[in-house]
């Protein structure tokens, strides 16, 4: 075998593995946007059931005992709509303070970057020391 045709065959193998390089470079970055958007569809779905269990046990206690005939007057069905006590306007029902921090802290354990530089990228190579600092502020 030529020297000259040994280089050629070097160069001809070193362009194939160069596009296999590229395709797979390729394959992974789709790979993970498809583990992404599995990871954010399973969230939605999660929190759809739980709406939707929320609203079946709703359903289940706003049941109508009574017969259209049967129904109470005006001043007793008044009365029965005033089942929550009346709200302050100073009384807030979420606490302020960390709610954010919470969440932020929420979606890193589920998967997610909080960093600024992959914010909402899924992790897949573990821990993130920009997400664990910024958590740890």
């Amino acid at each position: 075998m030529d020297n000259n045709d040994l280089f050629v065959q070097m160069d001809e193998l070193e362009g194939r593995v160069g596009a296999v390089h590229a395709e797979l470079g390729l394959m992974k970055l789709h790979m993970k946007r498809l583990l992404e958007e599995n990871k954010r569809l399973s969230i939605e779905n999660d929190r759809l059931r739980k709406l939707l269990r929320q609203g079946t046990a709703f359903l289940e206690t706003q049941q109508e005992p009574a017969a259209a005939d049967e129904l109470p007057d005006h001043k007793e069905s008044a009365e029965q709509l005033d089942v929550l006590p009346p709200v302050s306007p100073e009384a807030e029902p979420f606490p302020v303070i960390g709610g954010g921090h919470d969440n932020l802290a929420r979606l890193y354990h589920e998967g997610f970057h909080i960093c600024n530089v992959y914010y909402g990228h899924l992790r897949t190579e573990g821990d993130c020391l920009f997400c664990l600092s910024f958590l740890n502020k």
